[in-house]
């Protein structure tokens, strides 16, 4: 357990259901569990690529399936440890692509709706009826087109650092907004680029990550990835900055989120997980957003919960996007905890 610090003796998390409420969490706080390992890996073969999968915790527990960020972060072995391994059955794969799968970063039939299906197949593979969904970032998005697209399957929502991919969103960081916070981070991102083709720099560097020429995608993928990285936390997490210096790593994540971002994620409408609120409405739901979030802003959280007031959303005062940061850790460690029924 560890404390937060607090301002005039208030922990910096405000929750709210529906709306923004008043300051009501304890400012002693959850970590996550201990490391686990796997109790059951394998492959799930769909055309080109073999996504890999695997299990913990206990076979006969509540089923949860872990949904990483990116697209094309991968999972890593910290993502087993939001759930109490003797309650949980959890399920991680890594998307198309991403992470253990093969082949890395690799673009064919690689899209939302193949997720999507590739989430249902496993499901059903696993001897599933329904299952948690718990996902961040990117993983906010599919989890909730997942769910839109097969509400009888899901039994509870949990998300973090909500990403409805609208246009907006993708303005705000890659464009302007979050440069105005760290334009010592941009200045590498935007200069790689030449002024002409700056007008859309998820195109711009698209062309480059998918050109013939192997050092034009490497350079572009490190820049791609530092500049994720170094926004990601309130306060800079080195490690996570580093990875752009990991080329199967940078490839995979800059590659697919750009392929995703330049269609818009394949999604039929410019609002649509907005639009679609009512097909989940009945599905218990919980999501955190950090106030200082720069890289999904807090407005698409709002605008979420506005739409969703069954919702519970609670905002995290004091932190940045990722879930390793120590109020979204506590906070939805907390929340599975609860929908598994532990006090």
């Amino acid at each position: 357990m560890t404390s937060l610090p607090s301002t005039k003796g208030l922990s910096g998390t405000l929750v709210g259901t529906g709306k923004l409420g008043g300051f009501g969490r304890s400012p002693t706080l959850r970590t996550l569990y201990p490391p686990i390992d796997p109790y059951s890996t394998g492959r799930l073969e769909v055309g080109v690529h073999s996504v890999y999968y695997e299990e913990c915790g206990n076979k006969d527990g509540k089923p949860v399936v872990f949904i990483h960020g990116g697209p094309g972060g991968g999972c890593s072995e910290a993502n087993r440890r939001f759930f109490d391994p003797e309650r949980y059955r959890i399920v991680l794969f890594d998307q198309r692509g991403a992470g253990r799968s093969t082949p890395t970063a690799d673009l064919t039939d690689n899209t939302t709706w193949d997720l999507v299906a590739d989430l249902e197949t496993l499901r059903e593979m696993l001897g599933i009826d329904r299952w948690m969904c718990f996902g961040g970032s990117w993983g906010s998005t599919l989890a909730l087109v997942y769910a839109i697209t097969h509400p009888e399957r899901v039994t509870e929502l949990v998300m973090r650092g909500i990403f409805l991919l609208k246009q907006e969103e993708l303005d705000f960081f890659y464009q302007r907004g979050t440069s105005m916070i760290f334009p010592d981070a941009h200045r590498a991102y935007s200069e790689h680029i030449p002024e002409a083709e700056r007008g859309s720099m998820i195109r711009a560097y698209y062309k480059r990550l998918t050109s013939d020429n192997k050092e034009t995608r490497e350079a572009a993928a490190k820049l791609w990835t530092t500049w994720e990285m170094s926004t990601s936390y309130l306060e800079p997490n080195f490690a996570r900055i580093n990875q752009g210096d990991d080329p199967k790593f940078a490839a995979a994540f800059a590659r697919i989120e750009t392929h995703f971002f330049v269609n818009l994620a394949w999604l039929p409408t410019p609002n649509y997980i907005l639009e679609n609120v009512d097909t989940i409405r009945h599905i218990p739901t919980f999501f955190t957003h950090g106030r200082y979030d720069v890289v999904c802003p807090f407005k698409s959280a709002f605008d979420l919960s506005q739409a969703f007031p069954e919702a519970e959303f609670v905002v995290c005062g004091q932190s940045g996007h990722t879930a390793g940061e120590v109020e979204h850790t506590s906070e939805l460690v907390m929340a599975c905890d609860r929908f598994a029924g532990k006090e």
